[in-house]
């Protein structure tokens, strides 16, 4: 049985946005998931056999995007790109969430095509874990014609995610509000998108079409990338509970705006990130990155909360086992500082500054899968490992 331990960590953040900072300085790993969270002293219980002394740097859980276009592999035809998620990897994300492989060349639209194409995209990236890639794919797209049976025969060979509603010939709520809640009683968790079009094929959805419908999370609330207008915004966060999902490749002053409705309402559980990539915009490795920073530092959200927002509340919302610092959830974790040359002394002064921190490591399930960021700033201090 493998054992790792971090210690001398200068910052534990928890993921949980209620409680975001540990007083505990250490960490023991072990058989990849958390085993023990506090201070020196519990590394007496334990046989360790390989200790990261993060020389007083900020840990957190590994970030979560909520909000990826995956195809097949660590490739997408949408932008013509290689090993663009191991690039996200370098910037701390060790969770990825599809939301729909509607990218796929030849994508089928008739429902038997549909439902194939989420059961392979889903077993294809259950077997690509052992890269460090943990990708949660194989998202039914809904397409007319699919009936309860459908749902419950995805759901055993488990399918349990479904794609933005919208991208599908699945439009208007009368047509999905059944096919959602055939969705909901076989377990699974559902985008929808929200605002303009974004893609051929794609429509615009309104606050009323969302309320309609009860997803799990409303997708790229300011937009993919047209937004929501803010009269619809303020209707979904004040008189709805639902997820809402902020994304990279969406309307900043809409992102600053959701922001600041929820801050005041005490409501900064609800909001997740996403980076809405690829997409016609490009794909930005960092972007779950980047937008934490522009939320710390243009939003005036503690950046600890922030973290918990790309962390904790994501993971909450879809019912993972990973993006909160406590026992028993999945060593998904980043050691992060201040950039060399920025102002600020460590990683959450940096998301505060604007800038983005630099990424030391990145472990997942356990393993070491970065040492050192390919993307970001290198970071003031450094690791050593024993």
């Amino acid at each position: 049985m493998s054992v790792l331990a971090l210690t001398n960590i200068g910052k534990l953040l928890t993921g949980d946005i209620q409680n975001p900072v540990s007083k505990f300085n250490t960490i023991v790993v072990k058989d990849g998931k958390i085993a023990k969270v506090g201070n020196g002293d519990i590394l007496k219980n334990f046989k360790v056999e390989k200790t990261v002394d993060a020389a007083g740097m900020t840990v957190s859980p590994g970030f979560i995007d909520s909000h990826v276009h995956t195809v097949l592999g660590d490739y997408t035809p949408r932008q013509k790109t290689q090993d663009y998620l191991i690039g996200a990897v370098h910037g701390g994300v060790t969770t990825f969430i599809s939301a729909g492989e509607c990218h796929t060349p030849g994508r089928p639209k008739d429902p038997a095509g549909t439902k194939a194409l989420a059961i392979l995209a889903h077993k294809s990236f259950d077997n690509l874990r052992s890269t460090g890639l943990k990708v949660h794919g194989g998202v039914l797209i809904l397409e007319k014609g699919l009936v309860e049976a459908d749902f419950a025969e995805m759901a055993k060979e488990g399918v349990w995610l479904v794609g933005e509603v919208g991208l599908g010939s699945v439009k208007k709520p009368e047509d999905a509000k059944p096919m959602v809640e055939w969705a909901k009683k076989y377990g699974m968790k559902v985008a929808m998108h929200t605002g303009g079009t974004s893609i051929p094929g794609s429509s615009t959805v309104t606050a009323d079409d969302v309320i309609a419908v009860q997803p799990t999370v409303v997708s790229h609330i300011n937009g993919g990338p047209t937004a929501v207008a803010p009269k619809e915004i303020e209707k979904l966060i004040n008189t709805t509970d639902l997820t809402l999902e902020i994304v990279q490749c969406g309307n900043p002053k809409i992102a600053q705006l959701v922001v600041n409705k929820l801050n005041e309402k005490g409501a900064l559980n609800r909001l997740i990130f996403g980076n809405d990539s690829p997409s016609g915009t490009g794909i930005i490795p960092l972007g779950v990155l980047r937008t934490m920073s522009y939320v710390a530092s243009m939003c005036g959200i503690p950046a600890e909360k922030v973290v918990a927002m790309a962390t904790g509340n994501t993971a909450k919302t879809y019912g993972l086992n990973t993006g909160l610092i406590e026992e028993g959830k999945d060593a998904d974790l980043v050691i992060m500082d201040a950039p060399m040359g920025s102002i600020a002394s460590d990683a959450m002064g940096a998301l505060e500054a604007g800038d983005l921190p630099g990424v030391a490591m990145v472990i997942v399930d356990g393993e070491i899968i970065v040492t050192k960021s390919r993307n970001t700033p290198p970071s003031t201090r450094k690791y050593t490992v024993k």
